[in-house]
């Protein structure tokens, strides 16, 4: 369906909102250098470095350079989702193999009152969260439409190279784009439809993996932005 140009489909929507945050995305990033794209700004960022510099416990790739990670834990603004799974009837022994945590974690959430401490995230460079991007939809794209059997974190060469990596990202969204355009309205229902194995994807219909997806993709890149912003005022900002 569409009303003077607009699509009202439920597909559609989604779609017309990916493409117009794409489009603004692609413009915010016209001109990121190899020094911005690393920027650093405060001590103890997580980035991309060579294997063997390596600042974090898991840091992953599979090559020279690595993403950074850290030890596996439920961030708090994940409570209220780890609530809403075990109410749905999802074992707390499958979520917490979904966030590789103890039993006992998942359980100590469960337990928690009150509002949740925000958690003390680590300030992360603009090509940690575009490796970031770059590594979900790789392995959305593998575990939804492709032959879903190569491990995620092995499908993203991670470069220093900030023209090489946006080159690389933006031919791997428009082929996620593009597939996901031809998916049906049964599809788009299908619990299972995705088997991406890091979170919810294999429990969950399409249609709410791709609207995780969209929300993933709109909130990394406006604080890319915002990064961009930073890197800017850092030569008009008074010592």
């Amino acid at each position: 369906m569409e009303t003077e140009g607009t699509r009202t489909d439920r597909l559609g929507v989604l779609l017309d909102q990916f493409d117009h945050a794409r489009e603004m995305a692609q413009v915010r990033l016209t001109g990121l250098s190899d020094e911005e794209y690393l920027w650093e700004p405060v001590p103890g960022c997580w980035s991309i470095r060579r294997r063997s510099e390596a600042a974090t416990p898991r840091a992953f790739g599979p090559a020279q350079w690595v993403l950074d990670l850290g030890a596996p834990d439920i961030p708090s603004n994940e409570y209220a989702e780890v609530a809403r799974q075990t109410a749905g009837g999802m074992t707390v022994a499958k979520i917490a193999d979904d966030w590789s945590v103890s039993v006992e974690r998942v359980e100590e959430i469960l337990a928690h009152t009150g509002a949740p401490e925000p958690d003390e995230s680590p300030v992360t460079t603009i090509a940690w969260r575009l490796g970031h991007l770059h590594f979900c939809f790789a392995g959305g794209w593998e575990w939804t439409f492709g032959e879903r059997r190569q491990e995620p974190k092995l499908l993203v060469d991670f470069t220093p190279s900030a023209a090489l990596a946006l080159e690389r990202f933006w031919a791997l969204i428009d082929r996620w784009r593009d597939s996901v355009a031809a998916i049906t309205d049964e599809q788009l229902d299908t619990v299972g439809f995705s088997q991406y194995p890091y979170g919810s994807d294999p429990d969950d219909p399409f249609i709410v993996v791709l609207s995780g997806a969209n929300l993933e993709f709109i909130h990394h890149m406006a604080e890319i932005a915002l990064l961009r912003d930073l890197w800017r005022a850092r030569f008009t900002t008074p010592g």
